[in-house]
């Protein structure tokens, strides 16, 4: 190969000119000279048209072939003739090869920055040795730059939350709901902050958002004149946590129901004695009650949701469930939320037994293991104990969960199973109440699904006028905020590309171990594709 086609391969249309190549065992040396037009100063931009001298400076490149390369680059120093400009000399930089400042090509800048933006620090200073750069981490962690952002947003903007460390700290993405491209990365989600943003960044004409009252008051400071648009999934989530809410209220009329059905034409059983049931003494207990009445104790001195989230380390939406849930009802699902295990086929048994006298743990334990119990002594153990101290109810008869009423609920009718429906029919039959939130569920999720926003006010009259507490709560909060719902409803924008986003950024922080910094987890949110 000639020295002018190594020339054309090693520095494709760069204004130098290759003199001298040079191998030793471990470095590729190439000696080139600068020789393209006369530069203008970089202070006053005149052209310059004297040389004061020559010098060389190294440049680290690319390997070449698996070998380190490096660059000899002679360059000129010049003269400023103009007077009034305080620089007297100053040097030539090459065209796509050097800057100022720099002991590296650019090509191999943009390497080592295409390295940090994927691997981030440590992680690419190990690549960086394998592929034989001379790069550490904190170089790598300097070439971060996020690229500028537009001066005017997008025409259709979606805003979310995300969490930086989940019930402590979070920040707001960004993202152009036309182009699927996230737009910005702002350290916190107050309302100040996009607020800010949405008045140096002008031009949304629709705005996606969750439910968040942060984002809808920023949104009435810094732009009034766009168009809100409530997210259709968190609408159903809303609507789902009311339905549940309302079933958790109605479990009793569940329970009576199943028991006149099972004591039809069934002689009375005995009449079983056992210590009055008592609240378990369990952590998640200890913690729901202790929760509930800080939030309320601040409540009363008048906290907002959001400054009692930061001084108790809780996430908004968990002051709010804090807020607007019966203490009766949290103490209920976290008394249930224990996993039933091998044991709860056979606790019917052991609780009519331990009720007719026989209260040892070892005995019912091998009666139990002749039935076929697979489990350990201790689990049967720990059973008689909360039996014989009065902390778990007799098992009478099985009811299905709040939670799976609410998915057979929300869920289509073509999509459960015959026992399913049969169950279903049993409940809205056992529970009028539950009829009416099943009701009011499908005919809003049919609005929901085939965009019928204009049927929405209706909607919320019939659930205020004739639905049970949650939903009356859930139609009102639909009124609160009925522009954005019932765009929502109507128009074909929603939230969900935020959220995919949104997921992104999880697994972005899992390959991180959580540990980057807002700068590092900014650049790679807004440079990968």
């Amino acid at each position: 190969m000639g020295v002018g086609s190594l020339e054309d391969v090693l520095f494709p249309e760069i204004d130098v000119r290759l003199e001298r190549v040079s191998v030793t065992a471990e470095v590729l040396f190439v000696e080139v000279a600068a020789c393209g037009p006369r530069p203008r100063c970089p202070d006053c931009r005149f052209l310059a048209r004297r040389v004061h001298s020559t010098y060389e400076r190294g440049l680290a490149e690319r390997p070449l072939a698996g070998q380190k390369l490096a660059i000899r680059l002679r360059v000129r120093r010049f003269f400023c003739d103009r007077r009034s400009c305080p620089r007297k000399t100053f040097v030539e930089q090459v065209t796509g090869l050097s800057e100022r400042y720099r002991r590296s090509s650019l090509g191999l800048k943009q390497w080592l920055r295409a390295v940090a933006v994927e691997l981030g620090g440590r992680a690419g200073e190990r690549l960086c040795r394998r592929l034989h750069f001379a790069a550490g981490r904190s170089r790598l962690l300097e070439l971060l730059e996020a690229p500028p952002v537009p001066e005017r947003a997008p025409r259709v903007l979606g805003v979310d939350e995300f969490a930086f460390r989940r019930g402590r700290r979070y920040g707001t993405l960004l993202v152009d709901i036309e182009t699927g491209r996230p737009v910005d990365v702002l350290p916190d989600r107050s309302s100040e902050s996009f607020a800010a943003w949405l008045t140096a960044h002008p031009g949304s004409e629709i705005i996606c958002r969750d439910r968040a009252s942060a984002y809808t008051r920023a949104v009435k400071e810094a732009a009034p004149h766009a168009l809100e648009v409530a997210d259709r999934w968190h609408l159903l989530q809303n609507l789902s946590s009311a339905v549940e809410k309302t079933c958790h209220q109605h479990r009793g009329c569940l329970r009576k129901r199943i028991e006149d059905d099972n004591q039809t034409d069934i002689p009375a059983p005995p009449l079983i004695v056992l210590p009055p049931p008592a609240l378990p003494q369990t952590p998640i207990v200890q913690r729901t009650l202790h929760r509930h009445a800080d939030v309320h104790r601040m409540l009363e001195r008048g906290w907002t949701i959001s400054a009692i989230a930061r001084h108790l380390g809780l996430d908004r939406k968990t002051v709010r469930h804090f807020k607007n849930t019966d203490l009766d009802v949290l103490l209920s699902s976290a008394r249930d939320r224990r996993p039933n295990g091998v044991l709860e086929p056979f606790k019917p048994y052991l609780t009519a037994r331990f009720a007719a006298g026989h209260t040892n743990a070892t005995s019912l334990f091998h009666e139990i293991r002749e039935r076929g119990y697979q489990g350990s002594t201790q689990v049967v153990r720990r059973h008689i104990a909360a039996l014989r101290g009065g902390t778990v109810e007799p098992v009478r008869v099985t009811i299905p969960s709040p939670r799976k009423i609410t998915s057979w609920i929300m869920r289509d009718r073509d999509r459960l199973t015959t026992s399913e429906v049969e169950q279903l029919e049993q409940v809205r039959l056992a529970c009028p109440d539950i009829a009416r939130a099943c009701d009011l569920a499908r005919v809003f999720r049919d609005l929901v699904r085939k965009r019928r926003g204009h049927l929405l006010l209706e909607w919320i009259r019939q659930a205020e006028g004739d639905g049970h507490g949650p939903m009356r709560s859930f139609a009102g909060f639909l009124r609160q905020d009925l522009d954005a719902v019932t765009a929502g409803l109507t128009l074909e924008w929603s939230s969900g590309m935020v959220e995919g986003h949104v997921n992104r950024v999880k697994t972005l922080k899992r390959a991180m171990y959580g540990r980057a910094s807002f700068r590092l987890l900014r650049t790679r949110i807004l440079t990968r594709p």
